[in-house]
This record gives C-alpha cells, structure tokens and sequence, in this order.
C-alpha cells in the first residue's frame, strides 16, 4: 500500500502528515520556528530555518510511520500564503529574513500607489486590494532597500518565491523555480484570467520577471526529490486556505469553508466563474487541476483568530497553554459586555484598515480574566461574520452551512458562539487537519493515486454539527455592541 506525505508549512510551525488512502492521519510531526519582530509592525522570518525544520518532520515522520521513499506516491506542499522569500540562484541562499504576510511595513507604499490611482487597476487584474498583505510589495520592498536583492535582479541571479517555491527549490536541489496559481494569485502580480504573470503588474512593482517562478496547475507533477533515500515526485501545491477549501471537498459553487489558524480565512468556491466583490473581499484561484479550467473562489481574511489566544498566553500571561483558554472562557456565561477587537495587524475583510489597532472596550471594575478570554474568543467569532454576510452579499446565496477547520476549531465553546451569531449550522468533519489533507489530495490527483473529485467526494465525513440556539434579538444586540467597537479601533 502507497501513501502520501503532505508538507504543511504555516505561519508559526512546519509539519508533515502521512495520509493513507482513506485520508486518515497515519503520522504527523511538527516544529514551531522563530518569529522575529525587528521593529513594531515588522514580522520576518529564517527561510533556512523554515527548510530546515520542514524537512527535519518530513525526515520524522517517515520513521514515526515507518515508511521508505519507495512507500510514498507522491508528496504534497501547502503553505502559508503571500510570505516572501528572495534568495540567490547560484549559492540558494537566502537574501535577508522573509519579510512575513503579516508585515506592516509596505502600507505607506500601499498608500502612495493608491493616490497613484493604481487601485482600479490592480482589483480588475489580480481581484485584490491595495494592501501590505500581498507579495508583491514585499518584493518592491527588498529591490528598494536590500542592496544585495537589487545586484542579483541586475544579473539575474535573484530568485523571489513565496515559501512553496522556497521549499520546492529545495527539494529539488534547485533544479525546480515554480509556484502553482493559488499561490501566484496572491502575489499582486498574476492576471487572474489568464492565470500568467502580468507585465503592466511586473514594472509597477519593478519586479524582474526573470526572479519569478514559472506557474503551474495545483494538481501536476512539479519535479522529483531524492532526499529521502528515494526519487518521489512533488505533484501538489496550494496555498494553505485553497488547499484547505479542497480537503474540505468544497469543489461545488457555493461551499463555503473557515480555518481558524493563526489567522481565520473563510473561501466560497465559484467555480470557474470570478465573482467581482462588491464588498471588498478578494476573488482568488481556488486551484486548476491538471491541464483543466481555472476555478476561483471569494475569500475574506481576519489577520488576527488563533494570534489573539497566542497572545493572551505570551503578552499578557493569562493562560500557560494556548488549550487553556477554552476552560478560563466557559468560567463566566458572557463576557459582562466587553468586547475585545484583536486588530493588531489592522484589519482585514472586510474593512481594510491597515492602520486600526487592537482594542479591549466595556472594562468595569468586576471584569476578570475569564471575561477578557471569553471576548477574545468572541472576537474571532464577530469577525468571521462580519465576513460571511459580505459574501452571501456578493455571491447573492444564503448559506447553508459552514464547514470549519484548523486549530481553534476544535474549541466547542467558540463553534457554538460561531452557529449562534451566524444563525446557521457550524459543522466540524472528522479529520481536521484539512489543509494537509488538501495538499495530499492535489498530489494523489496529479499521479493517479485518487481517480477523481467525486472519490475523494465520498470520504468527507462530519465530527460534530454545532445547531444555532441564540434568537434573533440577542444575536442583533451582540453585533451592535460589537461594531461601536470596531469603529473605535480604526486607523481614519
């Protein structure tokens, strides 16, 4: 019997996951990596250190499974998106830290391109907005001001990825520069009808076309490893939240899925028709498989889900683990009306304010942690709805259902709250490591492991549905309160 191995590198650990042919979790191995905050906004990170620790599980958990090269059909890469890397061709090595899809520190830039008038044009081309979150500032960024970046531009040695061409360079030994579409229509730079790299985009950012990788399918052999005592082919790419949309087996317009990781990212698959947003979300590639059609899908983006609990354990001290929070939260009913914004990287759909800060609102003296925990939660919750009545807006579809995954999503207490406020059923499937799972499905495609869609179709199955109990005025009230206090924490 074959396996995949399914290469999931996020925004603050890698990890490696073994998936049989029934999609369930045979191993997994996992490392957090250093997060480096230089200057306040700033978020990078060791792309050596990234590889080093991807390949470092990759290597962990073959032996944990006890598997060979030669028991793999085929390895899947997904990773956390709009993350740039620039390196040198020649030597492979890193040109200064990734500058993360967290950094602030293009928004003036962003602004000036903006007042340049740039906005329509951009939105039309890439179905973004204007914001430090995409790559292509970031590439603008290291041409501008590191000096070793803009000689090796000048002689084409200088190579610009996200952190999936990073780790398939790697893997290759440097014999593969790609991406797939999902991953190059986050960059600002990809016209997203014709799935190619644009040129109006390329010199607006000044971005050589010669550091760029070559775009392929997500379903598609990629290029071959041998690092693991083996060749085994690379056929699967997708950025962490289209991927996670495929593993959720979203693959019918209309599907909508929300991962609630670092950040929460909720998609509705389209298909192959691009939906023009007209309440500022971003239209993206969902995927193309193989030598198929482009299929895209609406996203809303919350920077800051899983990062507010992270915080709450390492700022404020509250909690000792990132589980605890859970507990502390179900201590008290509500959260005695405070009502805590975590926009401490601005705010993301669908408001766009890359200069609101983090606010903690309706403090009184009886207020204790438990509360401040229990409105963190919340937090997130507000935030996912926020995003979800934009969409069913733009795309003119009531929701039936949201299908949920990543870490906090195994917190009933905030799955519950999410059922309640959108008035809708939460469902929760059995494997939740729905973003690896994705990847391991695009690569079994690409070479024959799994036949087609409707097979991997017939293995999603749901762990717990969360039914919406609050009314309707209650519901009414809670939003309220909430949006007085995102007003307060805007930037304008």
């Amino acid at each position: 019997m074959k396996y995949i191995l399914a290469l999931d590198q996020g925004t603050t650990s890698s990890r490696s996951i073994v998936f049989d042919h029934t999609g369930r979790v045979i191993a997994s191995a996992q490392r957090e990596f250093t997060q480096h905050y230089p200057k306040p906004g700033w978020v990078e990170h060791d792309a050596e250190e990234i590889w080093s620790t991807q390949l470092r599980t990759a290597k962990e958990v073959l032996k944990k499974a006890k598997l060979t090269a030669k028991d793999i059909a085929a390895i899947g890469i997904t990773n956390q998106r709009e993350t740039t890397v620039a390196w040198n061709r020649t030597t492979g090595k890193p040109v200064g830290r990734a500058i993360v899809w967290q950094d602030r520190r293009t928004a003036g830039f962003c602004d000036k391109l903006k007042a340049k008038g740039a906005a329509a044009m951009i939105r039309a081309k890439t179905g973004l907005v204007i914001d430090a979150y995409f790559s292509a500032t970031k590439m603008h960024w290291f041409l501008q001001h590191v000096p070793e970046a803009k000689k090796l531009a000048k002689t084409g040695e200088l190579a610009f990825g996200t952190i999936d061409s990073w780790l398939l360079w790697n893997l290759t030994g440097g014999k593969v520069h790609a991406t797939d579409v999902s991953n190059a229509s986050r960059t600002m730079l990809l016209d997203l009808g014709q799935g190619a790299w644009d040129k109006e985009l390329l010199k607006l950012f000044g971005v050589p076309a010669s550091a760029l990788p070559e775009v392929k399918p997500s379903s598609a052999v990629f290029g071959q490893t041998a690092l693991f005592g083996g060749s085994i082919p690379i056929a699967g790419i997708a950025g962490d939240q289209q991927a996670a949309l495929f593993g959720q087996v979203c693959t019918k317009p209309g599907m909508v899925k929300n991962t609630y990781g670092t950040g929460c990212f909720m998609l509705m698959h389209t298909g192959t028709k691009r939906i023009e947003s007209k309440n500022h979300l971003l239209t993206t590639v969902a995927w193309q498989l193989g030598g198929g059609e482009l299929e895209y899908a609406v996203e809303g983006s919350v920077f800051i889900a899983g990062a507010v609990v992270q915080w709450l354990r390492d700022g404020l001290g509250i909690i000792k683990k990132s589980s605890e929070i859970e507990a502390l939260a179900g201590q008290v009913s509500d959260t005695g009306g405070v009502y805590l914004v975590p926009a401490f990287s601005g705010l993301g759909a669908p408001h766009w304010d890359q200069y609101a800060r983090g606010l903690i609102c309706g403090m009184t003296r009886g207020t204790t942690k438990a509360h401040i925990a229990r409105a963190a939660l919340e937090g997130i919750a507000y935030q996912v709805t926020d995003i979800l009545s934009a969409m069913q807006a733009d795309a003119g579809v009531k929701l039936r259902e949201l299908r949920v995954d990543g870490g906090a999503s195994n917190n009933n207490l905030l799955m519950q709250f999410q059922a309640d406020l959108l008035g809708v059923p939460v469902v929760r499937p059995v494997v939740t490591e729905t973003t690896a799972l994705g990847a391991a499905y695009l690569a079994g495609l690409g070479v024959g492991y799994w036949k087609s869609v409707a097979e991997i179709a017939t293995q999603w199955q749901t762990e717990r549905r969360f039914e919406s109990k609050m009314k309707a005025a209650q519901r009414q009230g809670l939003l309220s309160g909430w949006n007085r206090a995102l007003e307060r924490t805007k930037g304008a």
